[in-house]
């Protein structure tokens, strides 16, 4: 655009000198050497224009080149832009992996803060950023954050983002999709989604379904399993054996056999399976011990309990022995106010 008006300045500069000279200095021709070549015959005026003509050119080539270059440069702060933006658009949606490489410098700058940076939305930005890519963006994970399901396919998020996991979660709440096709195709998901979702299948699965997918087990789950051990609704028989194996999938403290013990109670289980229970999970695993006192308490089998405590070391099983003192001198406390 600056070239054609630069041409046309140029040409009606060009032409206002070539007639002042012809019609106010003089209308007379000449011939000149250029380089010992002889020229053709001119009019003056003319001879006058070509080196204005001359210049004009060379200007117009230097114009041309520096365009060009200044053209490659504007090139590269696009391309930059949308690298930018794509930046953007991943660090919003929580990818790990962000490798762009940045053509000038201050998108240098910029891309390197932003690809080691979690950026989140915050407050209404929805309709204020004047960028369509980033606005869907934003409408996505709001969706998301809503409880809505969205196409995610398009951005190549793995099984662990946040938002993949959300978007599967709200799915699975939808009924878009049942817990054991979750559970049966688990390779598809996110360890955490599998687990939540093992938690409600436990409340009404039969037990082979629970040995199945035992591998997603949880303590929440394993709660739940308990709770059903014949229980009025969604009733659940099962062994000690199967128990044992269950509890072996979990890294169980004292406090979570005593919990344990507590749930069972409160159940449906029978005293005798349950003494059973812990007296077996004693002999295999110490912190049970603490567990199985509490279920003989429990259940008032005080010799048993007894003859544990007296066979153990002094600085051993403190709360217990304070319990069986004071039951000793008649006094009824719950056995739950020692642990």
């Amino acid at each position: 655009m600056y070239i054609k008006r630069y041409t046309i300045a140029a040409l009606v500069w060009m032409g206002l000198v070539g007639w002042y000279v012809y019609a106010y200095v003089t209308q007379e021709n000449m011939s000149i050497d250029l380089f010992g070549i002889p020229m053709p015959s001119l009019s003056i005026a003319l001879w006058v224009i070509i080196p204005i003509f001359i210049l004009y050119l060379a200007s117009v080539a230097h114009m041309t080149f520096y365009s060009i270059i200044g053209n490659f440069r504007l090139r590269k702060y696009e391309k930059d832009y949308e690298k930018l933006i794509n930046a953007v658009i991943d660090a919003y949606l929580g990818k790990k992996e962000r490798n762009y490489t940045f053509k000038t410098d201050r998108y240098t700058l910029l891309g390197t803060l932003l690809q080691n940076s979690e950026m989140h939305p915050v407050g209404e930005i929805i309709g204020k950023i004047n960028n369509e890519k980033i606005e869907k963006v934003l409408r996505i994970i709001q969706d998301v954050k809503n409880g809505e399901v969205v196409d995610l396919k398009p951005y190549n998020l793995p099984s662990d983002n946040e938002l993949v996991i959300q978007n599967e979660r709200n799915r699975y709440k939808k009924g878009q999709i049942s817990a054991e096709n979750i559970l049966t195709n688990c390779t598809k998901y996110d360890d955490s989604i599998c687990k939540e979702v093992y938690v409600d299948y436990v409340k009404t699965a039969p037990l082979s379904g629970i040995e199945k997918y035992k591998s997603f087990l949880t303590k929440e789950a394993l709660h739940v399993i308990l709770s059903r051990i014949n229980a009025d609704e969604n009733i659940l028989k099962i062994s000690n054996e199967v128990l044992i194996d269950l509890f072996k999938k979990l890294d169980l403290s004292k406090k979570d056999y005593i919990e344990i013990s507590s749930i069972l109670s409160k159940g449906g289980m029978i005293p005798e399976q349950r003494i059973k229970l812990f007296e077996t999970l004693s002999e295999e695993d110490e912190d049970a011990v603490d567990a199985y006192l509490y279920t003989l308490y429990d259940l008032e089998m005080i010799a048993p309990a007894n003859a544990i405590l007296d066979n153990s070391q002094p600085d051993e099983y403190q709360n217990f022995k304070a319990y069986r003192a004071l039951k000793e001198c008649g006094q009824n406390f719950s056995i739950d106010m020692f642990l």
